[in-house]
């Protein structure tokens, strides 16, 4: 197993103003009560709530101090135009203002369809969730870690919604940082749907490394082994039932070592919590040790860290391993069991398409039980095909 150091300690590559490290990496939380209460619909996958379990989580057991926590801005319409057009905002917009779409706005945005249904905030939530990805870039301008677990809708397209996703906040927060004269910056994404939005954004763009595992032949149907969108761009489809072992194979032998090859000024990670084994969406095995793992990797591995949430459909396990996120951020210990409050949160917490029980687990622990096991020929194969071309490209 390769050894990750992080590289700014070889001072090859200073920082500019860079000074004090440790002192300026307390991580930030970016949330806002704009998703408390607000949901796609009672019947849709995001009719849950996340970003505020988190937020009461994280809260009920004395790790987010008000110094840590900022509430997120509205991105306003010409900060969205770096990537998007003005009319698919001013779509947006006026969608919010009627409760509608005409069928021309529908046809040409995909917008009012039941992945991405009019609903009363269709603008001001994703703007929010934008505006505090573009805050985010602004606050490790010269170092930092922030959390915008409100972040990570990686399918919006620069004239269209997708997948749940009406704007595309990774996409906004990378340009922002190029914006500021970074020319090295890694994007990693663990999310069970691939992130065609950010590969269509940057294909070729030497100035970005793009990592993606993702379920196979799940929607959006791309993201192949073969799919190389330029030599800056890593795909590595999980074959369904990923374990944690075969997770851990994918971090170590093509993420971390792809990192550290590119020896990025930023890192960003979409951390969609879609592919535990509990999530409707998806038919991934893993557990949120997983995802704790890679957030804990990648947090030594740049001067800047910027981590975003993504996917996530069950109400428990999304609350659970984002909290855990910010418990991995800070270095907090995660207790084998909730406190009373913490246990509160959870308990409160409901669903309307769950099927039988819920495990007591689900609310007594944030951390679910290991789930190790064999990993597929298929995926060592994909594996060994990634690190033959890494020996080419390095």
């Amino acid at each position: 197993m390769q050894k990750i150091f992080p590289w700014w300690h070889s001072g090859l590559f200073p920082v500019p103003g860079w000074s004090n490290l440790a002192g300026m990496m307390t991580p930030v939380f970016i949330g806002s009560e704009i998703y408390r209460g607000s949901s796609y619909g009672t019947l849709h996958p995001l009719a849950i709530p996340r970003v505020p379990t988190v937020i009461d989580l994280s809260r009920a057991l004395g790790w987010l101090p008000r110094a840590q926590y900022r509430t997120s801005p509205r991105a306003k319409p010409a900060a969205l135009q770096t990537f998007h057009t003005s009319d698919y905002i001013a779509a947006l917009q006026d969608a919010e203002r009627t409760g509608a779409v005409d069928p021309a706005t529908r046809a040409r945005h995909q917008i009012g369809t039941l992945s991405n249904p009019v609903f009363p905030e269709i603008f001001r939530r994703p703007a929010t969730s934008a505006g505090g990805s573009l805050l985010a870039a602004d606050l490790i301008a010269r170092g930092g870690v922030v959390y915008n677990p409100g972040g990570g809708t990686h399918h919006g397209m620069p004239d269209h919604a997708g997948g749940f996703c009406y704007l595309n906040d990774p996409v906004l927060a990378i340009k922002a940082l190029l914006a500021q004269g970074l020319t090295r910056i890694a994007y990693v994404d663990i999310d069970a749907h691939h992130c065609d939005g950010v590969a269509a954004a940057f294909h070729g763009d030497p100035r970005i490394l793009m990592v993606s595992t993702h379920e196979e032949r799940r929607w959006p149907f791309t993201g192949g082994l073969e799919d190389r969108a330029g030599a800056q761009a890593i795909n590595l489809p999980l074959p369904r039932g990923t374990n944690d072992s075969g997770f851990a194979l994918a971090l170590h032998e093509v993420i971390l070592p792809a990192v550290a090859d590119m020896r990025p000024e930023a890192v960003v990670l979409q951390c969609g919590a879609d592919a535990v084994t509990e999530d409707p969406l998806s038919r991934l095995e893993m557990s949120n040790n997983a995802h704790w793992a890679c957030v804990a990797a990648l947090r030594t591995m740049a001067p800047r860290l910027l981590v975003l949430g993504g996917g996530g459909y069950n109400p428990w396990t999304v609350g659970r391993l984002w909290t855990g996120v910010w418990a991995t951020l800070n270095g907090h210990e995660i207790p084998d069991r909730l406190p009373e409050q913490a246990r509160a949160v959870l308990a409160g917490l409901s669903w309307r398409r769950r099927g039988g029980e819920r495990p007591d687990r689900l609310v007594d622990t944030l951390r679910d039980p290991a789930h190790d096991g064999p990993v597929s020929d298929e995926l060592r194969r994909r594996v060994q095909v990634l690190q033959a071309r890494r020996r080419v490209w390095v």
